[in-house]
């Protein structure tokens, strides 16, 4: 009877896991099932080695109860094996990250070495903790409509060190409506500021209760706080530079286009609210949808009634004043466009659009980082995958720093970040 329920256990539990491995592969694009299907794909894919253990880990265990004695048990390690080669494909296109990256800034970034995320962060995924690493939590940077808005800033934990570091302005997503500093951007400004780094994880108002471009007054009073206390925290007030994925994505980018507008700072107009680069992480670039990718329904139930609170047929000028594709300018910061190739909720095709045009008018680098096999999202999580993402990201932003200050003649002080010991990274 034992011999009986394990096998046919063996073969449920099987199935399912095949299931969320070919689901990986070919996630679902219909409205009702996106974030959903998205997530179940995302999840899979980063962590495709703690699931090929787990598969294999349960079926030992199965089959030592006796599992592999009947019928349904010797069908099971069929579709197990298809699930085990499935996920390790994943887990081999995932290390292929460190090569992308190396490719898309190869002749700019002149020294790749530096800090290395521990592999025990690798391990637990959840990046909730970084030594050598100090968070201050829940600063008061401005208050707007009866609320207090709020970040957090992540700075070596080391004593002494440059008084003036490089600072970089972190912006969550979560489409505008939901999100917060606390879930997102962390593995960014932990590894930053273990590079020496001061990193600032910075909460906005949200739609409904916001419409744009509240969300991009409220970064921009946070870029202009964090300059105003540059001195506070050993920032360097010449050199911010910022990022965020999804909508952070495209608010990174907007600020980075933005510098200085004034339609777009009520009351501190005068403030620098310049950028000296940009990361955006699958972000939003067109808010007209004008090449048709987005989904019919994040147009017409998201951004036109809870974001833009406007009809892109009768205020097309909003929604074209809201799109990155739209406000493309020759004196753009450098910037440095990450993309998955499998992203299912921002289009690869907008990304692709965007650094195509940006490039034709930058005076500034334009760097795209297409990340074969990655999903939306999946920085979220500290994966093979994420890992070089992210120290790719340090290295060029460390290089814009370094000709930044050649440019303006002066020595970049040495960036005093975390010394790990070799045994404890990830290579």
């Amino acid at each position: 009877m034992l011999a009986w329920i394990a096998s046919w256990a063996l073969l449920v539990g099987s199935i399912l896991s095949l299931g969320f491995t070919l689901h990986a592969f070919f996630p679902a694009r219909g409205t009702r099932t996106l974030v959903a299907s998205f997530a179940a794909s995302m999840l899979t894919i980063e962590l495709a080695a703690h699931h090929l253990f787990a598969q294999i880990a349960a079926t030992v265990v199965l089959g030592m109860l006796g599992g592999f004695a009947e019928y349904p048990g010797h069908v099971a390690v069929v579709v197990g094996g298809v699930s085990w080669l499935g996920l390790s494909y994943l887990i081999a296109e995932g290390s292929g990250a460190r090569a992308a990256m190396q490719s898309t800034l190869s002749g700019f970034v002149r020294d790749w070495e530096g800090p290395k995320i521990p592999l025990g962060l690798v391990l637990l995924t959840l990046p909730l903790y970084r030594a050598g690493v100090e968070r201050v939590r829940d600063v008061v940077f401005a208050r707007v409509a009866g609320r207090r808005l709020k970040l957090d800033v992540y700075k070596p934990a080391l004593p002494g060190g440059p008084s003036r570091r490089p600072a970089i302005l972190q912006i969550h997503g979560g489409a505008w409506v939901f999100g917060d500093k606390r879930e997102q951007g962390i593995p960014v400004c932990t590894h930053l500021a273990a590079a020496g780094w001061v990193a600032f994880n910075v909460n906005y108002r949200l739609s409904p209760g916001a419409t744009f471009p509240d969300h991009l007054v409220d970064l921009k009073h946070a870029l202009a706080w964090i300059r105003e206390h540059a001195e506070e925290y050993g920032v360097d007030p010449g050199f911010i530079a910022v990022t965020g994925g999804s909508a952070g994505g495209h608010l990174a980018t907007m600020m980075a286009l933005t510098a200085n507008d004034p339609s777009y700072q009520p009351g501190f107009e005068t403030a620098d609210t310049s950028v000296q680069a940009a990361v955006p992480f699958y972000g939003v670039y067109d808010f007209t949808n004008r090449f048709g990718t987005m989904p019919p329904a994040f147009v017409d139930r998201l951004l036109q009634p809870h974001v833009m609170k406007a009809r892109i047929d009768e205020e097309p000028e909003k929604f074209a004043a809201a799109s990155p594709l739209d406000r493309i300018r020759p004196d753009a910061p450098p910037f440095l466009v990450i993309h998955g190739n499998r992203d299912t909720l921002a289009p690869l095709r907008d990304a692709r659009e965007f650094v195509v045009k940006l490039a034709e008018v930058s005076r500034s680098e334009v760097f795209f980082a297409e990340i074969r096999g990655a999903q939306h999202a999946f920085d979220l999580l500290v994966s093979p995958r994420s890992v070089p993402v992210i120290e790719g990201v340090e290295r060029f932003l460390n290089e814009v720093y370094q000709r930044h200050c050649e440019k303006m003649g002066a020595r970049p002080p040495p960036l005093d970040g975390l010394e790990l010991p070799r045994d404890a990274e990830l290579s």
